[in-house]
């Protein structure tokens, strides 16, 4: 069903835009961060999904799901964010946390093994039960193209009514997305990372605090893809401030949205 570790951000995709100490008020004042309970709120993860794996990129052939939703085996047993603009009602962007099971590999363990760096994985010497991997973080081509670019099935950004202001906090969807999946790894206990990733965006990150280590090689899936790896202490040590109180707010919802839903063990 495809590799699940592809990150469809964009490159353009900048870390933060915004003054230190404004970046949580000023993101959240036009978004919502929350953990994927309801069947809605699932449908419009998957249906971001399908718009960018399936018809943008072609990452997936949209014949394979005619109900215009990207799904695969994983997402059962899967905990997803969603990311919805406030004003609009509009789902912005998404991204899953994969836990890994005793007897079914990861998504990078079954579809991209060959890039693994098996004695880097047995030398981290975790526990199965507290390993995971983060996929599918996708954001709406809406909400990544700039005025002036091609049309998106919303028309042009303005048709959202949106100020410029506005507009500006829309780079910070895909960071806003990784730390909901920060999030989700510290409020399950999922504590060890694992990541497929173009090479571009662990770049991307590290300009934060942000530091992943290679799990393995470059593998050509999709585009140049490689593994990382990352705890959540280490992500959550080194983060910026500006980040990091972002995080606390995103953090505080989907731990909220976990323990009312009976998720936590």
């Amino acid at each position: 069903m495809g590799e699940g570790g592809a990150f469809a951000v964009g490159r353009g995709e900048k870390t933060m835009t915004q003054p230190v100490g404004a970046l949580a008020e000023n993101f959240l004042r036009y978004f919502e961060v929350r953990l994927a309970n309801s069947q809605a709120q699932k449908r419009d993860v998957y249906r971001i999904r399908y718009r960018v794996y399936c018809e943008e990129f072609g990452y997936e052939p949209a014949d394979r799901f005619p109900d215009g939703y990207e799904t695969d085996e994983y997402d059962d047993h899967s905990l997803s964010c969603l990311i919805t603009h406030k004003s609009s009602g509009i789902p912005a962007g998404c991204v899953r946390l994969v836990p890994a099971l005793d007897h079914e590999p990861l998504p990078l363990e079954k579809y991209c093994k060959a890039a693994l760096d098996q004695d880097f994985i047995r030398g981290l010497g975790v526990e199965r039960s507290t390993l995971c991997e983060i996929s599918r973080l996708a954001v709406d081509g809406a909400f990544r193209r700039r005025a002036g670019e091609a049309a998106t099935r919303f028309g042009e950004v303005e048709a959202l009514g949106c100020s410029l202001h506005e507009r500006r906090t829309f780079s910070i969807i895909a960071v806003a997305a990784f730390l909901a999946s920060t999030a989700l790894t510290e409020v399950s206990g999922r504590t060890n990372v694992l990541a497929m990733m173009e090479p571009f965006l662990p770049r991307l990150l590290k300009r934060s605090g942000i530091v992943f280590r290679r799990a393995g090689q470059d593998i050509e899936y999709h585009g140049t893809r490689a593994p990382f790896f990352i705890t959540t202490q280490a992500a959550l040590e080194n983060m910026r401030p500006d980040l990091r109180e972002l995080y606390d707010t995103i953090h505080a919802s989907i731990q909220q949205d976990y323990l009312d839903h009976g998720l936590a063990a």
